[in-house]
């Protein structure tokens, strides 16, 4: 049984009672992420989430690891464009210790001066071992050209110059505004009883300081094609091609999960099985589509070879050409519509996979989307609305690229790039 309320402090909460179990995860998903920042404090949201295990009014950073280790729980956190999420799992009869923990971080974190200049000096360092990960990197550098002048094109991570400048009193003051029960949604998935829980958290969060957000919301510019090229002393090189997508509000997003599947995103795909498994073109390759409130982004990754770059770029612009000019079959179709129906329902199977789900679910849409609803979309796409969608977004002249090699090769890769996609 599901349950939604919105609370006397303005958050929202959703409980899912699974009384077949024996353990409980929660989730709180804050309604802030890198989107929500200004250049000057680039990487906050992420600074703070790392800052939330540091140490609150009642405990110490060592205190909540061994709080959470007493009851055998599992605590974690992670950052994305457009919010934040807080949750752990535990067994069901420690669900109340840990909620207590988890809202104690979110509400009384005292962001310790030495603390705070340890952690920049760990961020610091976080982001040097990304940028040391150019597969990794690829994607950040695509998303701000993408992205250009605005903060949806900001590294979730920040960069070296804005960690290192923080200001206490700036990431204090941008947390205070952020983390207040009225920017939150809190998930629950397991062994609980909806009511009971629903009251222990509505007592915790009257005593929460309440205000309400406002945070910069623009979307983004109009979308421009571009080149990003990145000098990089690397064996190999890793190149990123991309278009505009959808965002979460779109009906469509269900035929783009197909499309991108049977293009992209598996094993079987068009891609994976040309490039990789038939021409040993590429030691890795997928294609990936991402969706936020406003906007989204399609996006084709491949890592190789110098020596292969040409003939690479020839064997990616000539499946794309076929998928949008031939089209897909009936049977592809079905075949991933079969593949989205099993990872859905065996994911089904984890109290945080249900949890996160019931949590996006509010985020984002203001209310719970039954699975079943969910499973009539994802089984109503036929071929032809993908053969529809694939042409308006991978259209040619669509196309830009980023790029990570060294000077020699990315003179290459730019000029393979004129020559099929311009």
């Amino acid at each position: 049984m599901i349950n939604s309320w919105k609370l006397r402090s303005q958050a929202q909460l959703v409980i899912e009672e699974i009384p077949y179990v024996k353990s409980v995860a929660i989730g709180v998903f804050i309604k802030v992420g890198s989107r929500h920042e200004t250049p000057e404090i680039a990487g906050g949201s992420h600074f703070i989430e790392h800052m939330l295990f540091k140490g609150t009014e009642q405990r110490n950073a060592r205190e909540i690891a061994e709080s959470f280790e007493s009851i055998g729980g599992q605590l974690n956190a992670y950052t994305s464009k457009e919010y934040t999420c807080v949750y752990a799992r535990t067994l069901d009869e420690n669900i109340s210790t840990a909620s207590e923990i988890i809202f104690d971080m979110l509400f009384n974190s005292v962001f310790e001066p030495k603390e705070f200049s340890t952690e920049k000096e760990v961020v610091v360092e976080e982001i040097n071992m990304y940028e040391d990960t150019p597969d990794d990197l690829i994607h950040d550098v695509f998303a701000q050209k993408m992205w250009a002048n605005h903060s949806m094109g900001l590294p979730i991570l920040g960069t070296l110059d804005s960690v290192a400048n923080f200001s206490r009193d700036n990431i204090v003051d941008f947390y205070h505004r952020c983390y207040t029960p009225s920017n939150m949604v809190i998930a629950i998935a397991g062994n609980v009883e909806a009511e009971k829980m629903k009251e222990k958290i509505e007592a915790i969060l009257d005593k929460a300081p309440f205000q309400q957000v406002l945070l910069p919301s623009s979307p983004p510019q109009q979308y421009n094609r571009f080149t990003s090229l990145v000098e990089k002393d690397t064996e190999q090189v890793q190149i990123c091609w991309g278009v505009p997508g959808l965002n979460y509000h779109d009906h469509k997003r269900y035929t783009l999960n197909i499309m991108n599947s049977i293009l992209g995103g598996g094993f079987s795909s068009r891609l994976f099985q040309s490039l990789r498994e038939e021409l040993g073109l590429a030691y890795s390759i997928y294609s990936g589509s991402s969706t936020y409130s406003d906007t989204g982004a399609c996006s084709i990754y491949i890592g190789t070879g110098p020596g292969k770059i040409e003939r690479c770029q020839e064997a990616l612009y000539e499946q794309i050409i076929k998928f949008v000019q031939e089209g897909v079959t009936d049977i592809e179709v079905q075949r991933t519509q079969q593949m989205v129906k099993s990872s859905m329902y065996m994911g089904m199977e984890s109290v945080m996979n249900r949890m996160s789900r019931l949590g996006k679910s509010i985020l984002m849409y203001d209310r719970v989307i039954p699975l079943e609803e969910v499973m009539e979309n994802v089984m109503q796409v036929n071929h032809h609305e993908v053969n529809q969608l694939a042409a308006e977004i991978l259209a040619r002249k669509k196309f830009s690229m980023a790029a990570i090699g060294t000077k020699e090769v990315l003179s290459l890769v730019e000029n393979e790039y004129s020559k099929h996609w311009l």
